[in-house]
């Protein structure tokens, strides 16, 4: 079973300003040409792209959400990096939490609040 890294990246927002090339699709074209060429010589293999949602602030308290526009990109592992992502994504062995038991009634009594008598401070 073949296995892949992904990597994903916001899709370019601005265009590219070319000689010849004069209108916004071909200028916006032409700048995911280039993007998706950059990732390609470094050997990731386009997927699709996604419109997910993302919740930010606005203001004080508020919040709004607005959307973003990301090309997905993935390469295959070769077999020591795969062998190295199984074992890192292996759940380990699940540790049980000591339980605790019931509260015990403190020994003694409580000290007094207040300043610390026979101080310094406490003439003052």
């Amino acid at each position: 079973m073949q296995r892949y890294e992904f990597k994903v990246v916001p899709a370019p927002r601005k265009d590219e300003k070319l000689r010849g090339v004069k209108t916004v699709e071909e200028r916006f074209a032409q700048s995911l040409t280039t993007l998706m060429n950059q990732m390609g010589r470094d050997g990731w293999d386009y997927v699709r792209a996604d419109t997910l949602p993302v919740d930010e602030r606005s203001g004080f308290t508020g919040s709004k959400t607005s959307f973003q526009y990301l090309l997905v990109f993935r390469r295959p592992l070769d077999e020591a990096a795969a062998l190295k992502a199984s074992l890192m994504t292996k759940p380990e062995e699940v540790k049980s939490t000591p339980r605790l038991g019931p509260a015990e009634p403190p020994a003694g009594t409580a000290p007094a609040l207040g300043p610390a008598a026979g101080s310094d401070l406490a003439a003052e």
